[in-house]
């Protein structure tokens, strides 16, 4: 069985958003709780809703981004993909492409599903560089029908 997500994927998937929640949750309850008129030139009401905006976003951000990364594996016949409390199994033939693009720092892989499946019809992971590339050398056939790279 290869890996072929990066090892990272725990870290960004887990430790950022629960260091995002945890600390700016509690920033941001302690600018509601503190009782101030000010904070620098700036009146209190406008701080707390900003700051409120600020955290709120940023839930979303990591939500639609972090949050749905998945660790994938593969063998000769599936991918196992896994969101580290459930995983799923699919075989080749129900994977309709693999795409590989390019987001600020980061390659971003998506399989696209024929079908519905456990996670969707879609799920997004960030490859390893060379277990990656490994994976695809060692099943070239497969590399051509499913990989698209955008």
């Amino acid at each position: 069985m290869h890996r072929i997500s990066t090892n990272l994927t725990l870290f960004y998937k887990f430790f950022i958003p629960v260091f995002w929640i945890v600390f700016f949750g509690a920033l941001t309850i302690a600018a509601l709780a503190y009782p101030f008129e000010y904070v620098g030139n700036i009146p209190a009401g406008s701080f707390r809703i900003g700051i409120v905006l600020f955290y709120l976003s940023g839930l979303l951000a990591l939500a639609f981004t972090l949050m749905r990364l998945k660790r994938v594996e593969a063998d000769n016949q599936f991918f196992y993909i896994t969101n580290y409390f459930k995983t799923a199994r699919y075989p080749f033939h129900s994977i309709d492409r693999v795409e590989l693009s390019k987001f600020l720092l980061f390659r971003i892989a998506t399989i696209y599903f024929k079908e519905p499946g456990a996670f969707g019809k879609q799920t997004f992971f960030i490859p390893s560089n060379s277990l990656f590339r490994v994976f695809w050398e060692a099943y070239p056939e497969l590399k051509e029908k499913l990989l698209v790279e955008v």
